[in-house]
């Protein structure tokens, strides 16, 4: 009889090796729970405003440049976090979960310890609706997972999957358990929080972002940090610092990857000093080219994200000591600022078009509030669609635990998705958009 390997994932799931550095995870079948969705309609919003996760527990979607919705268009994605009170602690249990928007139902399809409250289990979908991809912790290492929604097969893979190409080809990522090092709440819970795993100081040569083939398992360097921090303009203020990977992520077209550098210097480990840096690269790793605009170093600007039209790079800049919204084309060229009139900020994403533009903004008030903002970026107007309850954190404490709108499109571009807390729990909202952005 030949000897089965096993292990446990985090979340206590029997885990099979079925294949090489494929693990097949006995994942127990969720149920379908019955809902009503409810509306919103506090303080006038201009456009249909619809809660759609149960009230009895938080969720949150991936990230505001990560669609929710499935390729049908008829599912959507959200993870179940266990509390929202404190931050996720390394063993704790979130749930992947699918909601049925014509059924009105919800099912949780996976249970994962890897999760934080910024981008909760990471969930992606496939290029179909069959396949929901997420992570979980195998033995130390945090690794792609993939469910089938249509067989109820589950896979683990050999490498981390921050993204999952349009194509479902290969997910990529920076090692999950590396996240905490630069920002809490976008990997796996560290065991130790104050004294998160690290890499030692300059670029390492043997770490970086890793493709893993879905399809072969093959797990590779797709590009490392030296590779990356090599084509830095200026070297760094000070030595002695140490370069990360952050967000990496495929435009629509599975053409170009976009992906953020990081560098922290000596003594700020754990600090706001992280000096962002935008590059895109081609999908085999080469072509590396810089997003740049500006200072090298302390740059301020927000997260970028690919324009909806995949061919394009947007950020917010400080343009003159305001927040602009600014394009670059994928090779770096043709900067730009969208509108010298209208005050970005949030996170913004552009439409195929070019023309609207969605981003929140938080506000300091009691009890906290946020508001989903359309910005016309041809008529240089914007419209406060709503504005809703959300979660603030006291200044000087961890930011962790704050609730970001992180209005994210459907794939339609007529209706948004949003996180909120109307109740005091966080939710996901959708907002429909159809009539504001003919």
């Amino acid at each position: 009889m030949n000897r089965r390997e096993f292990a446990r994932t985090s979340a206590g799931l029997l885990a099979t090796l079925a294949a090489p550095g494929v693990w097949a995870v006995d994942a127990p079948e969720g149920r379908k729970r019955k809902y009503a969705f409810r509306p919103f309609r506090a303080n006038d919003p201009a456009a249909p405003i619809t809660v759609v996760t149960p009230p009895d527990a938080n969720y949150v979607f991936t990230y505001f440049n990560v669609c929710p919705w499935s390729p049908s268009g008829r599912f959507l994605f959200a993870t179940r976090l266990p509390y929202q009170d404190h931050n996720a602690v390394c063993g704790d249990v979130a749930e992947a979960c699918v909601i049925d928007l014509q059924e009105q139902t919800i099912e949780t399809v996976y249970k994962t310890r890897c999760w934080g409250f910024q981008t909760g289990a990471n969930l992606h979908w496939g290029a179909t609706d069959d396949h929901l991809y997420t992570n979980d912790i195998i033995g130390d290492t945090a690794v792609c997972v993939r469910v089938d929604l249509r067989t109820r097969q589950t896979r683990a893979f050999a490498g981390p999957g921050y993204d999952i190409a349009p194509d479902e080809s290969c997910a990529i990522g920076f090692p999950l358990e590396l996240m905490d090092a630069t920002q809490k709440g976008y990997g796996a819970p560290s065991r130790d929080p104050a004294h998160p795993r690290r890499l030692p100081p300059g670029a390492a040569r043997d770490e970086g972002i890793w493709r893993t083939d879905l399809k072969t398992n093959e797990k590779r360097l797709l590009v490392s940090l030296a590779a990356v921090a090599a084509r830095v303009k200026e070297p760094p203020p000070r030595p002695g610092g140490t370069w990360y990977f952050w967000h990496a992520k495929h435009n629509r077209q599975g053409t170009r990857i976009l992906q953020v550098l990081r560098h922290v210097l000596p003594g700020d480990e754990g600090g706001r000093e992280r000096n962002p840096m935008v590059f895109t690269y081609a999908p085999d790793g080469g072509d590396i080219r810089p997003i740049h605009h500006g200072l090298v170093w302390r740059q301020r600007g927000g997260h970028p994200a690919w324009h909806c039209d995949g061919r394009h790079v947007t950020r917010n800049l400080d343009i003159g000591g305001k927040s602009r919204l600014c394009q670059w084309n994928s090779d770096g060229s043709g900067f730009r600022v969208l509108s010298e009139k209208l005050v970005s900020g949030g996170h913004p994403t552009v439409e195929p078009r070019g023309r609207f533009a969605i981003t929140d903004q938080l506000h300091n008030d009691k009890p906290a509030t946020a508001t989903l903002r359309l910005l016309d970026l041809s008529g240089h107007t914007e419209l406060a669609v709503c504005r809703v309850p959300t979660i603030r954190v006291a200044k000087g404490t961890d930011a962790t635990l704050r609730l970001d709108g992180h209005p994210v499109w459907n794939r339609d571009y007529r209706q948004c998705c949003l996180q909120a807390a109307p109740d005091g729990n966080r939710q996901l909202l959708i907002a429909d958009l159809s009539r504001l952005v003919i």
